[in-house]
C-alpha cells in the first residue's frame, strides 16, 4: 500500500526511525517460511509407483517411538492434490470400538451376530429412539442442538437423518425449519425450475448436496461428470476466477439446450454461489448417517449391551461416564459398584433377579492400573470368588498391586464384601503386611507335608476405626476415584424437593430456547469469581444434579447479593435465562438454598391424583382447599431493569473459567421478553402460592368473577413470605359422571376473570390436555415436560391442564405462573402430546 511504502522510504532517510527499516527488512527475510511441520491426523497418500517418485519424504515430526507412521510427505495436501496423488483420510472413530464391542456381547449373550453390514438401518424402533430424543451415545445426534432438532423432526428414514447431518451445520442451519415443514406438507416445495424437481425432491427443494449441483450440472447445461467435479470444487473453494467460467459455461448449455431461459439460469446459478457457504458431500454425511442409524438400532434393542461398550470405551473421560451411567439408570438399567468379586477390567454385564446391571469396572478406578487388575482376576479365575479378607489376601499378592491400588479399591467399595470400608483403610497396613509374609514364606518353601503353609500366617480381624466416617466423605471418595457417585448421591435427601420445584434438570436444558427461563436446582462443585474490566466482581460456577451438571454466569449485581451462597457442597435453587448458544449455560438472576424454601405435602397429594400410580391407576383424591372468593392476575409488565453504570454487557463481558467446548448450537428465535427490575419479584422467580382449589368442570361455562372494586386490597398486593412458597395448582375433582374422551367434546370450565394486557389483547388460556399411557414414569415425566416448555416462554398468558385416567377428569390450573403464547411454545407443545390436545382460549 502507498503508506506503507511511504513509510519505509521515510525511515530509510531518517536516522530515527532506522528501526522501522530494521523491523520491515527482518520481516521481509522470514515471509514464506515455513513456522512448523506437522502431521495430517488421517491422511494417507497412496500411489502406483514408489512415492519417492512422486514426492520427497520427510521424518514423523513426533519424537515419539509409539508413532506406527515412520514417514510422511514433504507436500503438504494441497500440493499433493495438485500433482493428482490419491489421498485418503482414514479417521479413527471410537464409536466403531464400541459398536464391536457391543456386538461381541450381543452374540455372547443372545447369539446374534451383527457387524457394520448387516445391523439394520430401516428398523422403526431406531428412528422411535431419535425423534424421541433418546440420543445419549448415538454417533453424532447426542448434542443438545441436534437431539432437539431430531425430536421435532421425527425422522423415519435414513435420508431424513442424512440431512439432518448435512444440515446441522453453521451455515444451513436456518433451512432446519423450513426442510422439516416440507417434509411433513405443512410448507409447498418450490423450484426455480421444473427440471430441478427430480434432482432436489430428496431434500424437498433445498440444496443440500455437492452432489445435487453436480448432477444439475449434467442434466440442465450438458457438463460432463469430470467437469461438474469441477464445478464442486470451484464453488466449494471459492475459486472467483474458476466461478465466472463456470456461470459462463453452465449458463450457455442451458441455454442451447433449450432447458430454460437465460435470467433462469443466471438465478439457478445464483442460488448455488450461495450454496458454497453450506455445501456438504453427501459421501460423508451418508457414512455418518448409516453409522448413526446403526447405532440407534443397538441402543434401542440392545440397551445393556450397548451401554456397558460405551462406558468401556469412555471410562476415563469422566463427563461421558457421568452422562451414560445417568441415562442408563433412566432407562432402567442400574449401575453397581466396582467389586473385586464380580468387576472385570472393563464395565461388564450382570444378570440379577431385579434385572440386566452393569457393573463397574476395575480400570476405571483411579490410581489401579492394569496389572493390579490381572494380579486379582487371575487369582479369582483360578479359585472362584474370594470368601472373606484373609482368603483375598491369601490368594492375591498384594505386593503387586500396591498399597495405593489397594486403598482406592476400598474407597470406591470394591472390597464391601469383606467389612465396612473405615475398618479396612484402618487395618490396610496389617493386611497388605499379611499377605508380603504369606508370599514370602511360600517363596522360601515352608509348607506342610500336605501342602499348606506352615502355622507362620495369622488370620487378619478388622480392626475398629478410629473415627467414624461418614457418608458424604464416601460419596466423596467414589466422586475423587471414580469421577461421579455410585453407591448413592448427595442429593438424595432432596429428591422430593427437586421433582417439585425445579423446572428443568440438567439433562433437559437442551430443550429450553434461547433466553428460556428455568428454575433448576444442584451441588457447587466449582466457583470461580471474576474480575470485570470495570473493576466489579462477579463469578461462574458449575452445580451438579442427580443427571449431570450445569455452567452457572452469574453478573456483577446478582453475584454481590448471592456470592455468599454460592460455596463448594452448597445446595442452591437457582432461578435464570438459559444461553443456548452453544453448550447450555445459565444466566443467573436469583440464588436461594433449600432452607429458604418449604414444600406443601399437598402437593404430592396433586401429583399422585393426577397421575397413575405404579399399579395404573389413579390415586386416592386429595382433599384441596376452597378456592379464594377473588382473583384477579396482575398483568402490568414490570419495571425495566435499568443499566448498571459502567456495566456494558457486550464490551465487558469477561472470559468464562474454561473454553466452553465448540458446539454448533442451533439458535432458536428469540422469545421476546419483558423487562424487568431485578429487584422486583417476577411471576417466575418465586414459587407459586400453597395449594388451592379451582372450580369445578361444570357442563356449561360459569359466568366468570367479578374483579375487586377499588376499595378491596388485591390479592397479590402482599407477597407471601419466600419461605412460605410452593407451587400453585388448582386441582378440579373428577366429575361424578363420565367425561368425554376427545377435547372438542370437553365440558367448559369457569375461570377467574382477567385483567386486560397493556398491549390491548386479552390474557389467553392455554389448556393441554393429557390422557394416561399407564405408564406412571412416563405420564410424569410428559407432565414436567409440558409444563418446562410452558414454563420457557415468558409472558402474561394463563395455562392449564387437563388429565385425564379413564373416565376420570381433573384440571390443574397454575394461577400465579404464566407463560407467552407464540407459534414456537404451541409447535413445541403440539410435538409433546399432538394438536388436537392444544386448545388456546381468549
Amino acid at each position: 500500500v502507498p503508506e506503507f511504502k511511504k513509510l519505509y522510504e521515510d525511515a530509510s532517510r531518517d536516522p530515527t526511525k532506522g528501526y522501522i527499516k530494521d523491523l520491515i527488512d527482518t520481516a521481509a527475510q522470514i515471509e514464506g517460511v515455513v513456522r512448523n511441520v506437522g502431521t495430517h491426523a488421517a491422511g494417507v497418500v497412496i500411489t502406483d509407483k514408489p512415492i519417492v517418485e512422486y514426492a520427497p519424504l520427510h521424518r514423523p515430526t513426533s519424537n515419539s517411538d509409539d508413532v506406527p507412521i515412520k514417514t510422511v510427505t514433504q507436500f503438504e495436501m494441497a500440493i499433493v492434490d495438485y500433482l493428482g496423488l490419491l489421498k485418503v483420510d482414514f479417521l479413527g472413530l471410537s464409536t466403531l470400538t464400541v459398536m464391536a464391542r457391543a456386538c461381541e456381547m450381543i452374540k455372547k449373550r443372545h447369539g446374534k451376530e451383527y457387524n457394520l453390514s448387516n445391523i439394520p438401518t430401516d428398523d422403526p424402533a431406531a428412528y422411535e429412539l431419535m425423534g424421541r430424543g433418546d440420543t445419549a451415545g448415538v454417533f453424532q445426534v447426542e448434542g443438545a442442538g441436534m437431539r432437539r432438532n431430531l425430536m421435532e423432526m421425527k425422522p423415519q428414514t435414513l435420508d431424513h437423518v442424512i440431512a439432518m447431518i448435512s444440515l446441522y451445520r453453521p451455515g444451513p442451519l436456518a433451512f432446519i425449519p423450513t426442510y422439516i415443514k416440507r417434509m411433513r406438507g405443512e410448507e409447498k416445495v418450490e423450484y426455480r425450475h421444473p427440471s430441478l424437481a427430480s434432482i432436489f425432491d430428496e431434500t424437498y427443494g433445498i440444496p443440500v448436496y455437492q452432489e445435487q449441483i453436480m448432477r444439475a450440472a449434467v442434466e440442465l447445461a450438458g457438463y460432463t461428470a469430470s467437469e461438474a467435479d469441477g464445478l464442486r470444487k470451484a464453488i466449494a473453494k471459492k475459486k472467483k476466477d474458476k466461478i465466472k467460467q463456470h456461470r459462463e459455461k453452465f449458463i450457455k448449455g442451458a441455454v442451447e439446450r433449450g432447458v430454460m431461459d437465460k435470467a433462469t439460469a443466471s438465478a439457478i446459478f445464483d442460488d448455488w454461489e450461495e450454496f458454497a457457504r453450506y455445501g456438504f458431500n453427501k459421501a460423508h454425511a451418508a457414512d455418518y448417517g448409516v453409522v448413526a442409524v446403526q447405532t440407534a438400532y443397538l441402543k434401542a434393542h440392545y440397551p445393556a449391551e450397548y451401554m456397558t461398550a460405551l462406558l468401556s470405551v469412555f471410562k476415563d473421560n469422566t463427563d461421558k461416564v457421568t452422562h451414560y451411567i445417568a441415562d442408563s439408570r433412566r432407562m432402567g438399567i442400574e449401575v453397581l459398584p466396582p467389586d473385586v468379586n464380580a468387576s472385570a477390567w472393563d464395565f461388564t454385564i450382570e444378570d440379577r433377579e431385579e434385572g440386566t446391571a452393569i457393573r463397574f469396572g476395575l480400570g476405571a478406578i483411579k490410581n489401579v492400573g492394569h496389572h493390579p487388575v490381572e494380579v486379582i482376576l487371575a487369582a479369582r479365575d483360578s479359585g472362584g470368588p474370594f470368601e472373606d479378607i484373609n482368603d483375598f489376601l491369601q490368594r492375591v499378592d498384594l505386593r503387586e498391586v500396591g498399597k495405593r491400588a489397594l486403598e482406592s479399591m476400598i474407597k470406591v467399595g470394591a472390597l464391601d464384601a469383606f467389612g465396612d470400608r473405615a475398618s479396612l483403610l484402618e487395618s490396610l497396613d496389617r493386611i497388605m503386611s499379611a499377605s508380603a509374609s504369606h508370599f514370602q514364606a511360600a517363596a522360601a518353601g515352608q509348607m506342610s507335608l500336605f501342602g499348606e503353609h506352615t502355622g507362620l500366617e495369622q488370620k487378619i480381624h478388622l480392626s475398629s476405626p478410629a473415627r467414624e466416617i461418614d457418608r458424604r466423605e464416601i460419596l466423596e471418595w467414589e466422586r475423587e476415584l471414580l469421577g461421579l457417585y455410585v453407591s448413592d448421591h448427595p442429593l438424595s435427601p432432596y429428591k422430593a424437593l427437586l421433582e417439585r420445584v425445579v423446572s428443568h434438570n440438567s439433562n433437559e436444558l437442551g430443550d429450553v430456547p434461547h433466553e428460556g427461563r428455568v428454575k433448576v436446582a444442584g451441588m457447587v462443585t466449582r466457583v470461580r469469581p471474576h474480575q470485570t474490566r470495570t473493576g466489579k466482581t462477579m463469578g461462574f460456577a458449575t452445580i451438579e444434579d442427580m443427571y449431570g451438571s450445569m455452567e452457572l454466569v452469574i453478573f456483577p449485581r446478582t453475584w454481590s447479593q448471592c456470592f455468599e451462597l454460592v460455596k463448594d457442597g452448597n445446595f442452591i435453587i437457582v432461578d435464570g435465562k438459559v444461553d443456548a448458544d452453544g453448550e447450555p449455560k445459565i444466566l443467573v438472576d436469583k440464588i436461594t438454598t433449600s432452607d429458604k424454601i418449604t414444600v406443601a405435602q399437598d402437593e404430592a397429594a396433586v401429583l399422585d391424583a393426577i397421575l397413575p400410580d405404579k399399579n395404573g391407576s389413579a390415586s386416592a383424591q386429595p382433599q384441596v382447599a376452597e378456592p379464594p372468593a377473588h382473583y384477579v392476575p396482575n398483568t402490568a409488565p414490570p419495571a425495566e431493569a435499568p443499566m448498571e453504570e459502567g456495566w456494558m454487557p457486550d464490551d465487558d463481558m469477561p472470559p468464562p473459567p474454561d473454553p466452553f467446548p465448540p458446539d454448533w448450537g442451533f439458535d432458536a428465535p428469540q422469545t421476546p421478553t419483558v423487562p424487568q427490575s431485578e429487584d422486583a419479584p417476577s411471576a417466575k422467580e418465586s414459587l407459586p402460592e400453597p395449594l388451592t382449589a379451582a372450580p369445578a368442570l361444570q357442563s356449561e361455562p360459569s359466568p366468570p368473577q367479578t374483579a375487586p372494586s377499588a376499595g378491596e386490597p388485591h390479592p397479590e398486593s402482599s407477597p407471601a413470605p419466600e419461605a412460605e412458597s410452593t407451587p400453585a395448582v388448582m386441582v378440579v375433582p373428577p366429575p361424578a359422571r363420565p367425561v368425554a374422551a376427545q377435547p372438542a367434546g370437553l365440558p367448559r370450565y369457569a375461570r377467574p376473570a382477567v385483567t386486560p394486557s397493556t398491549d390491548g389483547q386479552s390474557v389467553r388460556m392455554v389448556r393441554v390436555v393429557m390422557r394416561s399411557t399407564g405408564d406412571a414414569l412416563r405420564d410424569k415425566l410428559r407432565v414436567r415436560r409440558v409444563y418446562g416448555v410452558l414454563f420457557s416462554y415468558p409472558g402474561e398468558d394463563r395455562f392449564a391442564f387437563q388429565i385425564f385416567e379413564g373416565e376420570r377428569g381433573y384440571l390443574v390450573e397454575f394461577p400465579n405462573f404464566t407463560t407467552g403464547v407464540c407459534p414456537e411454545l404451541l409447535e413445541r407443545l403440539r410435538f409433546i402430546v399432538g394438536a388436537e390436545n392444544v386448545i388456546v382460549e381468549p
